[in-house]
């Protein structure tokens, strides 16, 4: 086949399986995780069953691979923020709060249960705890931080204390516990 059709094919099956993710995504908001079904997913979609299990076996593949596709979208934005200018300080600060605002928007109860395991979210939290461990090691050395804790013991302090944020019910709130996690790592005098 030539390389122009190929392409189409391939974009035409991206676009399909990404409508499948939305869809499904809708429908869980709409009635509950329970309630959605392969059929519901494909008519809404507008695509056959068939088609639907050419790309998905169950409900469960189908929220998998939209959860996948969330925390690259998180990663990649957290990425963002990292690399904009400014001191490490100030960089670590701006992906903390962002790291706290997605943390503030995660999904309880019987989706996080299903969701929240995994190969693929043990290689986003190693990926973030990079990060992290990078941007921490970078504001010690700068003499911004303190330097009397290794940058990984600081990194897991971070996650976990901004974990937090998931019962917050304001931005403000979610400003003070980053404050809080950066005020626990500056210099001891």
């Amino acid at each position: 086949m030539p390389k122009l059709w190929n392409e189409t094919i391939d974009a035409h099956r991206a676009a399909v399986r990404e409508a499948i993710l939305d869809t499904t995504a809708t429908l869980i908001a709409e009635g509950g995780l329970r309630s959605v079904t392969m059929s519901q997913i494909a008519e809404r979609t507008g695509i056959g069953r068939a088609t639907l299990y050419k790309y998905f076996s169950d409900v469960e593949a189908v929220l998998l691979a939209w959860h996948e596709r969330q925390i690259a979208g998180h990663l990649q934005q957290l990425a963002g923020t990292r690399d904009q200018g400014g001191t490490a300080v100030q960089r670590l600060t701006s992906v903390l709060e962002t790291y706290a605002g997605i943390a503030r928007q995660r999904h309880g109860g019987e989706l996080a249960a299903l969701l929240h395991q995994g190969e693929h979210l043990s290689d986003a939290e190693r990926h973030l705890h990079g990060m992290l461990q990078h941007l921490l090691a970078e504001a010690a050395e700068a003499g911004d931080l303190r330097g009397d804790v290794p940058p990984a013991e600081l990194a897991q302090y971070c996650l976990h204390a901004l974990t937090a944020a998931a019962a917050l019910t304001s931005e403000s709130a979610v400003a003070r516990l980053v404050a809080v996690t950066l005020d626990g790592m500056r210099p001891v005098p």
